[in-house]
């Protein structure tokens, strides 16, 4: 299997909707509010579980599986969106990333889960 950009999935994304005439359907306020539909069916696959067994779902092949639509599902449609919208995710990432290292200097960070401000 060979790497795809994120313009080749989009593509792809554009394509499959554009043949079942969704686009219709798929407004940005649309859109956001099912990755937060799908977000949550990925949630529930974790819910109740303590730490240790949130990291075994993995082993599971059928959980697993779900939970690989799941992200399936939310990348799909958050990559519609920002198709939708204009936004280049590889940009949008590289960007937060940035703002990100600023906000959570290694040394004030590191081995520690506290927001920015509380460092």
């Amino acid at each position: 299997m060979q790497p795809s950009t994120f313009r080749e999935i989009q593509d792809q994304i554009q394509a499959f909707v554009e043949a079942r005439e969704w686009g219709q359907f798929h407004s940005p306020k649309n859109l956001a509010a099912a990755i937060s539909v799908e977000a949550g069916e990925l949630l529930a696959h974790f819910r109740w579980l303590s730490e240790e067994e949130s990291n075994d779902v993995v082993k599971h092949p059928e959980v697993r599986a779900e939970v690989d639509a799941e992200i399936a599902d939310v990348l799909i449609l958050t990559l519609e969106l920002a198709d939708r919208m204009g936004i280049d995710p590889a940009e949008a990432v590289r960007r937060k990333l940035a703002v990100n290292e600023a906000r959570y200097p290694v040394d004030k960070s590191r081995g520690r889960n506290v927001k920015y401000n509380r460092l």
